[in-house]
């Protein structure tokens, strides 16, 4: 499982020790309003994911607290790996987010080798969508999501 440092924070895989405050951060109102499914078995998840795929999403550490997750998520769905972020709100508007994403994206393409990336998003989350845009995400449709209307960015490799 990948470890990546960034100029100022360590991408590490959740572990079980993580669960607690996980859980805190997965709990706040306002990351649950754009991450509207619960914490409970997220970590063996994507504990799952990493030894099955060799990528799933990183916990966000900031001066060795977890401040969030981000990173790289199969998405059966659609077949194809979305870049994900979550922040806990302390932590916005510091280019964290941007941070993460466009490591995720670096990771994705020159380690994994994937050929597209795309990002999902509800429309009135204009702040994921700067994020998106920042890392070169470009807008091509709405879709549906579990339920959700949402919008889609991607990026190819090339």
């Amino acid at each position: 499982m990948a470890i990546l440092h960034t100029a100022r924070l360590t991408l590490r895989p959740l572990i079980a020790n993580d669960a607690e405050a996980y859980a805190a951060l997965r709990g706040h109102p306002e990351v649950a309003k754009w991450v509207p499914l619960p914490a409970e078995g997220v970590i063996q998840r994507y504990a799952t994911a990493w030894e099955e795929r060799r990528y799933a999403p990183w916990g966000v550490f900031l001066a060795g607290q977890l401040v969030g997750h981000g990173g790289l998520n199969y998405v059966p769905e659609f077949g194809e790996t979305e870049v994900l972020w979550a922040l806990h709100p302390d932590y916005w508007g510091r280019g964290y987010a941007t941070e993460v994403a466009q490591a995720s994206l670096t990771y994705g393409f020159e380690t994994l080798g994937l050929g597209l990336i795309f990002a999902i998003t509800l429309p009135d989350n204009l702040a994921s969508q700067a994020v998106m845009k920042r890392i070169g995400l470009t807008y091509r449709r709405q879709v549906t999501y579990r339920g959700f209307n949402v919008v889609w960015f991607d990026r190819s490799r090339d």
